[in-house]
This record gives structure tokens, sequence and C-alpha cells, in this order.
């Protein structure tokens, strides 16, 4: 496979932070630095970078840390004007007590690391996708804020006057929100008594508002599914919320090579842990966790209400193996549906 530094003759690394962006232009064929400037990180800054990189003629590419985040706004500026863009995780750094640290070194080590690289990620595009994964991560913070309240609710009912106390005895979380919202605290009952009323009546009605907040975020990721890839809902145990999370990771055709990659970006991808004559695979820990966990969330259902997964795990139990690494092999071969379906989708219904 060939190199950047054989496709290219210039690369601009980027170190992106909140308010600068940080740019160091090697050339390809020296690996010397023709160039360094600092722009702001607003569009007359990657404007100022574009003009930079004008300035040195040859093919170029640029090398982005940070294009999910505070490269984002850069990334979209450079795909808009039809740069080639590489996306690249947090470079190699030396150790803190021997190695230099500042942003222009990050900068052209963000260059050098991308020279040296024969597999290139590109970065996420597409409104679509933008849309979903600034759902996805509201609903997430909602329904997580929701469920630390709910905790809450119930250390403060533990913790009340045994007059408030025994209101929420013997109920569920449910019930619990339900009571608690119906309170009607008096100031001429005592203070521990109205404190305790009034907290677990705001703590209910905060739940209440989280709930409402995550389900508005389901409807409008739904909507955005639907007009998108409706396909995908189609599949077994596949609702709006694992399509988004499968749309957001995935986001456009080739941006993973192959469904092996996209499977070693779920985390569902294999690793070999052999030694001698013993021949085994271990837990893929690294990979986007909320992919892997949409993976696992779709094998689970299919394990219920899938017939042919079901004697699928029943014939690879009769062989050995375990549960979990039935469910590692079938989330590999849900990795590997995804892909292909993501890659090649049905026409249009209105075309068939």
């Amino acid at each position: 496979m060939s190199m950047l530094a054989d496709l290219v003759e210039v690369v601009i690394g980027v170190d992106t932070h909140t308010d600068t962006h940080t740019a160091a232009l090697l050339d390809t064929r020296t690996g010397g630095v023709l160039a360094r400037a600092t722009v702001s990180a607003d569009p007359d800054g990657y404007a100022e970078l574009v003009a930079l990189a004008d300035g040195h003629s040859g093919l170029r590419a640029w090398a982005l840390e940070g294009s999910g985040g505070y490269g984002a706004g850069l990334a979209r500026h450079l795909a808009d004007a039809g740069e080639l863009v590489v996306e690249l995780d947090r470079p190699q750094r030396p150790a803190r007590r021997t190695g230099a640290k500042s942003d222009p070194i990050d900068a052209e080590r963000a260059a050098r690391d991308a020279l040296a690289r024969t597999r290139l990620a590109q970065p996420k595009t597409g409104s679509q996708r933008a849309a979903l994964q600034m759902r996805l991560t509201a609903r997430r913070a909602a329904v997580e804020a929701s469920a630390t309240t709910q905790r809450q609710l119930h250390a403060m009912v533990i913790t009340a006057p045994e007059t408030v106390r025994a209101r929420f005895r013997g109920q569920s979380t449910r019930l619990m929100l339900t009571t608690a919202t119906r309170l009607r605290p008096t100031t001429s009952a005592d203070v521990d008594v109205f404190t305790s009323l009034t907290v677990l009546r705001d703590l209910a009605r905060r739940v209440r508002y989280l709930e409402a907040e995550a389900t508005e975020h389901e409807k409008a990721i739904r909507a955005i599914v639907r007009s998108w890839r409706p396909d995908l809902l189609q599949l077994t145990g596949v609702g709006p919320i694992v399509a988004a999370t499968i749309l957001t990771s995935w986001s456009h055709p080739g941006r993973c090579r192959n469904d092996a990659a996209f499977a070693m970006l779920a985390g569902a991808a294999p690793i070999p842990a052999s030694s001698g004559k013993t021949i085994r695979y271990r837990l893929n820990r690294s990979g986007d966790r909320q992919l892997n966990r949409a993976l696992h969330t779709i094998v689970l259902t299919r394990l219920q209400h899938d017939e042919h997964t079901r004697a699928y795990a029943e014939r690879r139990r009769t062989q050995g193996k375990t549960d979990r690494e039935i469910k590692r092999c079938l989330k590999r071969y849900v990795a590997r549906d995804l892909y292909r379906r993501l890659e090649n989708p049905p026409p249009p219904l209105d075309a068939a």
C-alpha cells in the first residue's frame, strides 16, 4: 500500500485548539518544514491557511488532529474546497521529561505522523451525520441526567422524615415519581418536612422534563434516519437510536476501506491471543464504544427474537463456544452485514 508521502508533495499538519489553529507545511521529498503559521479558528483563519498552502506548488494533503472536535470547522471548510484531508488520532508523543511540547511542534509532528501512514482515515462529513451526532449527544446527556436525578430521589426518600418517607414506601421508581410530582409542601409543616417535600417534588419534575427532552430528541432522530437511511430501521434489533449511532460512526461511503476496518472501528474485530497449542481470541476493547454498544444491542435483540440467530447460538454451543464467545462472533457478523448495507444502499422505492 502506498504511503501518503508517495501521493502528495506537501503535507500540512494542523494542531487544533478552541481559538487558534497552528499549521506546519512539510516538503514530502526532503522532510523539511516549508512554513509555519498560527491563525484564528474562524473562516478568515481557514482562508489564511489555504492561502499559505497555495504559495507552495504541488499536490497537497492536510493532516488534522481533532477533526471531529476543535478542528471540525476547518475540516468542513477544507472539504467544501475539495482538499484532501486526513484524520489523525492523537499522534505519538515522546515522554514529557525528554520531549518538547508546543503548538508548532505538535503541528509538525502531526504532518510527519501522516506521512508514514498507509491507511488514511477520512474525517466524518455530512449535514445529516452532524445533525444526528448533536441529537444523540443531547439525548444521551438527558438520559444520564435523568438517571442521576432518579438515584438522588431514591437517596433522599430514604433519609427523609418518616412522615414523608411513608408516602413512598413499597413504591417502584415510576410510582415514586408520580407521588413526588403531586406533593404540595405547606409552610405550616416543620422545616425538615417542608424542605423534603419541596426537594422531592423538584427532583421529580426535573426527571419528567429530562424524559420529555429525551423523547423529543428521539423523535427528531427517527425523522432524520427515515429521510437518510430508512432501510436500516427494517433490520431486526435496529431502532432509531441504534441506527443513528451506526450512521454517525460510518459517516459516508468509502470512509472505512472494508468490512474488517469497520469491525475494527466498532471494536468487534477479534484480537489474536494464541500461544503454543492454544488458539484463542481476546476481547477487543478499542474502537468506537458507542458503535460497539449498538452492535451489542442488535445481537441481544436477535438472540431473543430471531430464530436463525438462536439456532446459530445453539450450534456454536455444541461446538464448545461460551455465550460470550458466541456474542463476539455475532457482533463481527453484524458488523460485516451492516457495512455491506451501508456501502450499497437499496434503490429508492420510486426508482424500483
